[in-house]
């Protein structure tokens, strides 16, 4: 766990918290930070996040108000002349629990982690984006080492690593697939990060590196046009607020679909006794769950939907969450999916697969408009006490994104854990009538009522929070360790 006064960083990967560290240190602010951070996991954490991705950010503060930028991804064009190719079907394996995801040309969606990069660093940043990029860059070009935790997702995902021969070339460069301990080089990735530093977001939007892209894809029966990239932008919108005991908790608004279920979640359980019985932390996950219906989801695209929605009831991703000095906090959750597999040469680009992720398309695949955001499980979460950030914090995980955030918060508020406690206490979550339970959870007062399925031991299946906790002028992080996560102070 990492203390400071000056700042702490929270995030996936060692050197991705370093990185921001460093720019706390140097005198950048948590937005700052977290852009550096970012900027380093797309050559630390390739499997997770990347310039083909897509995510949120949320920023608040002292004098700061709260903000949440949307860069997620959205629909592209569909054709429907049957040019297109159908989604590719890989079976990925947890060890105690399996999942499908579906990948190739037609799972790529609109991009949008060029533009929330160059709209955070205009709006909030104090340091040139090229001070910021050049050190990731300087990674990507010399390689990174894999450490066990990514060594582990490359393992789990080695059938969508070598789909393609592009993707072979950077993870089977020996025609086996790279190990813990071995070196990672991108040098197209240095390149691309260094023109988004010089040129900003055109080049990937409308210019040379956005028409590689959608030649790329439409030669390989792809959906993504030029005309879905020209228009994409970057949107700001005001963060769900619910109370939870006496905090305000703030996070990710619709359309996405996590940051209201967490709130809804939350709701319930400040009804009730504090701290909350597991039998109640569980009820709320699949009161939770059970509002994702077809008219939640194609309601989350309509104004003041999260206002109506509380009250009529209540009455492959990475994280990073920085609080500096000032108390400025920036909460930060980007995913590729799990990438499609598609590299296209020359770009630094692995697009991700986010039309092909069952749990942001519950209705179906290929069902959205173009240009609706997806209804994103990604929820970056800060809480509020007395007018200052107390806690900011994210997740990894898919559906386990809000299970993971609930019972942190809990852990945190309500049973006053330091924050390495929490976010290395074990886990539930409940999905589709089933519990999922790491080992030490004592499950007991649910008697035998609960379909459980047992882990044997923590698992990045239970998600991946990355927190910083301040308590008066003393900040303190904790990494996820089911995602190699570390926090590091400035």
């Amino acid at each position: 766990m990492a203390e400071s006064e000056t700042g702490v960083v929270a995030a996936g990967h060692p050197l991705t918290a370093q990185a921001g560290a460093r720019v706390l240190r140097e005198g950048g602010n948590a937005v700052d930070a977290a852009v550096a951070a970012m900027l380093t996991s797309f050559a630390t954490e390739p499997l997770l996040t990347g310039l083909g991705a897509g995510g949120y950010m949320l920023v608040a503060g002292p004098a700061t108000r709260p903000t949440l930028l949307d860069f997620f991804v959205q629909a592209p064009t569909r054709v429907g002349d049957g040019s297109e190719v159908e989604l590719s079907a890989i079976e990925v394996s947890f060890g105690d629990a399996e999942q499908m995801f579906y990948v190739g040309p037609a799972s790529c969606g609109v991009y949008g982690v060029p533009a929330g990069i160059c709209e955070a660093a205009s709006r909030w940043g104090t340091m040139p984006l090229e001070h910021l990029a050049a050190p990731a860059a300087r990674l990507a070009d010399e390689g990174v080492m894999l450490n066990a935790g990514q060594a582990y997702v490359a393992e789990i995902l080695v059938d969508l690593l070598t789909s393609t021969p592009e993707c072979a070339a950077l993870w089977a460069p020996g025609g086996s697939l790279l190990r813990e301990g071995e070196l990672l080089r991108d040098p197209a990735l240095a390149d691309a990060l260094m023109r988004l530093a010089h040129d900003g977001a055109e080049p990937f939007y409308s210019g040379d590196i956005a028409s590689a892209v959608c030649d790329w894809l439409g030669e390989r029966g792809g959906s993504l046009r030029k005309t879905d990239l020209a228009g994409y932008r970057a949107i700001e919108r005001e963060p769900v607020e619910v109370a939870y005991r006496d905090r305000r908790v703030l996070t990710n608004p619709p359309p996405s679909a996590g940051g209201t279920l967490l709130a809804y979640a939350l709701a319930l359980l400040d009804r009730g006794a504090s701290p909350p019985a597991l039998r109640s932390v569980v009820a709320a996950m699949a009161a939770a769950q059970s509002e994702r219906t077809p008219e939640f989801v194609e309601g989350l695209d309509q104004p003041g939907f999260v206002g109506r929605f509380l009250a009529s009831r209540l009455g492959s991703t990475t994280h990073i969450s920085v609080m500096d000095a000032e108390g400025c906090a920036c909460s930060a959750t980007c995913t590729n999916g799990e990438g499609s597999g598609v590299v296209v040469p020359g770009t630094g680009m692995h697009l991700n697969n986010v039309m092909g992720e069952q749990d942001l398309n519950p209705l179906g695949f290929h069902l959205y408009p173009a240009g609706r955001r997806l209804p994103s499980m990604m929820a970056p979460t800060v809480l509020m006490r007395d007018g200052e950030v107390e806690l900011v914090l994210g997740s990894a995980g898919s559906n386990r994104i809000r299970s993971a955030l609930l019972q942190t918060i809990v852990g945190v508020v309500d049973h006053a854990l330091p924050v390495r406690e929490a976010v290395q206490a074990p886990r539930v979550h409940f999905e589709d009538g089933v519990l999922f339970a790491e080992p030490g959870v004592e499950l007991d007062e649910l008697g035998s009522e609960v379909r459980t399925v047992h882990f044997g031991a923590l698992n990045l299946f239970f998600g991946g929070v990355q927190a910083v906790l301040r308590d008066g002028s003393r900040l303190s992080g904790a990494g996820d360790p089911r995602r190699g996560g570390v926090a590091v102070s400035a």
